[in-house]
Formats: C-alpha cells, structure tokens, sequence
C-alpha cells in the first residue's frame, strides 16, 4: 500500500488551489490518498468569518474527485475542544495498519510557526512532514525556501537536522524527515473567495462548482 497524506486546515472555503497542490503532492509522493481534515476549532486563527465545521465539510465531501484519491474526514468535528494536530495525527496512525506510511502536509507559512502547536516535538518522532511552499505570486515567498526551513529548523525543532539538496529533505538520525516540496503555483485564496462572495462577485473556476452552489445555497459569507 502506497502511503497516506494528512492535509489539516480550515477550508474556509475549499478552494481549487487546495485540490491542485494536493494533486501536486499525491503524484510526487505516489499516495495512495489524502484526507482533507478540516479543523472545528482551529487553535491558531479566529473564528470571525469562518463557516460552521458541518457546512465546511460538507463542501470538502461534495467537491472529493471520483476514484476515493481524496476523501473528507470528520474526525476533528467529533472531537471536543480545540484540533489539535498531534491528536489528529495520533488518531490516524491508530487506525491505519502498521505499515502505512502517513504524511503530515502543511503550508510553509504554518510550519514556521510549528513550535507554537501543542506537543510539536512530538510529531516529529511521529510522522514526516511534507512542507508546501509559498505560491510564487506571494510577495514573502523566500528566494531560498530550504534555507529558511533550516535556520527555523535547527533554532525552534532540533539542530541535527540535515538538509539533502538531492533529495529536497531534512533528515535526522532519529526523528522524522522533512520534505520541502514545490507545488504548482496557484493565485487564490479563501480570503479573497470570501471577499468576492460579500461583494457579489462572481467566484467561478475559484472553486469547484459543487462548492460554489454550497456556498450561494447556504448564504454563505455574506
């Protein structure tokens, strides 16, 4: 069995930038799929603006290509309190047999803020991570993205991580690597989508259209 990709974040909404790089990562890493995990109570954002979890689920399942490649979980709405990735990711490495490899995927934005998550020394002896970077169009994207994941690396994580130019990864004697991955370029964000929705301007080819009639049906954003 080829391995598992854990792909956590508000979704707020879902948008065709999310199923792009998750398209980008499943072929690079040759996944067999990945779950998209949207947070109930995201630890590190508001909740100004942010849909309810049932509403942004369902728009993950309704807009999940044919061919169960990609599927929606829920295990973070059933969860009390705040989603905390170290249980999420504990939750999956239970559940699935042994010998399933299992990624974590995260944006870089997110990574470099790792050492403010709970217990996030924890999932580096758990799971590897697969690091996203920045689209190209952002004004921050680093010209040297594995030279900024270093020097936060070795400061916030653990100094005797090494960086494989080869291989694009940071390997460590005994904790877990960490993949730097260069996605597809892709200039949307759900800020703007939500944006767009107040205004009452259009948002198609933003999101797949299941989720753009979610969205209008439900009055989403306004």
């Amino acid at each position: 069995m080829n391995g598992i990709g854990l792909f956590g974040g508000t979704f707020n909404p879902l948008h065709n930038g999310h199923l792009k790089v998750a398209e980008d990562i499943k072929a690079g890493f040759k996944m067999e799929k990945i779950y998209f995990i949207p947070s109930a109570i995201p630890p590190h954002k508001g909740t100004d603006d942010l849909a309810d979890t049932k509403d942004r689920f369902q728009m993950i399942k309704a807009a999940m290509p044919p061919g169960n490649r990609f599927m929606a979980s829920d295990v973070e709405i059933h969860r009390q309190g705040p989603s905390y990735t170290i249980d999420t990711v504990r939750h999956f490495k239970n559940k699935l047999p042994i010998s399933t490899p299992c990624y974590l995927i995260v944006g870089m934005d997110a990574f470099l803020e790792i050492d403010t998550w709970k217990s996030f020394q924890k999932l580096f002896d758990l799971i590897p991570f697969i690091v996203m970077t920045r689209p190209a169009q952002d004004t921050k994207q680093a010209e040297d993205p594995a030279a900024d994941l270093e020097k936060y690396i070795h400061v916030h994580v653990d100094p005797e991580y090494e960086f494989l130019q080869h291989k694009s990864r940071f390997v460590h004697p005994a904790k877990q690597p960490v993949y730097l991955c260069h996605v597809t370029p892709v200039d949307i964000s759900s800020t703007r989508i939500r944006t767009f929705v107040r205004q009452g301007a259009s948002i198609k080819g933003l999101v797949p259209d299941t989720v753009e009639k979610y969205i209008h049906k439900k009055g989403l954003y306004l």
